[in-house]
């Protein structure tokens, strides 16, 4: 109906609906589902693609010095619980059957590194975080890390390139602190294997929250 009473006001004529999917049938078209943008670009293909090419002789060893780091956003309470709950016919109205929504969802932001050598700290924390928090985390908890894994030996920090790990202030503690970073490039969250481990503790925690099924 949108469609006609466009074309109506442009042609300037009366049309009917029929018409208008006659002209659409007409020149080929078809009604899909939009598709989602691609994640990456062609510049953010190539620098990943050379990021990888130049890191291709990094032996096990040298992957074994390097720290990974990342922070990831949980939700406490999922927007949308139980979509789907195994149940009998008669079952419908009952109340541990309803699908529970949450207006507000409470979150978490938590924090942590890993290494091959084992894991590092975690650092949970509520609200937003800028560079100077940021520091105090590094300070407070990748340090300590640092030291424990590596006891003293050479590693190499990795961080995303989110504001906050590439700000000036964020770059010159790095610096004073002569901790190596490892260059990372945009948008290639499929290079850490932190995701990974978001990724599996995201999948249990939505279990765990979910109604029980009857």
């Amino acid at each position: 109906m949108e469609i006609t009473t466009w074309a109506q006001e442009y042609f300037q004529k009366t049309l009917s609906v029929n018409t208008i999917q006659r002209a659409i049938c007409h020149s080929r078209l078809k009604l899909y589902k939009s598709k989602k943008k691609p994640y990456l670009n062609m510049i953010q293909k190539r620098r990943c693609f050379l990021w990888a090419k130049a890191h291709l002789k990094w032996t096990v060893a040298k992957w074994k010095t390097v720290l990974w780091s990342d922070e990831s956003k949980f939700e406490v309470l999922f927007g949308k619980l139980g979509r789907h709950v195994i149940r009998t016919k008669e079952d419908k109205d009952n109340p541990s059957c309803y699908r529970r929504s949450v207006q507000k969802p409470a979150s978490l932001m938590v924090w942590g590194c890993m290494s091959a050598c084992g894991m590092g700290s975690l650092h949970i924390w509520k609200g937003t975080i800028n560079a100077e928090r940021y520091i105090q985390v590094l300070e407070q908890h990748m340090l300590p890390s640092r030291r424990r894994l590596f006891q003293g030996r050479p590693c190499i920090f990795q961080r995303d390139n989110a504001r906050l790990h590439t700000a000036s202030i964020t770059t010159s503690w790095l610096r004073r602190r002569r901790i190596r970073a490892l260059k990372w490039p945009a948008c290639s969250p499929d290079l850490s294997p932190t995701e990974n481990i978001w990724r599996i503790i995201k999948r249990q925690i939505t279990l765990t929250v979910e109604p029980k099924k009857i």
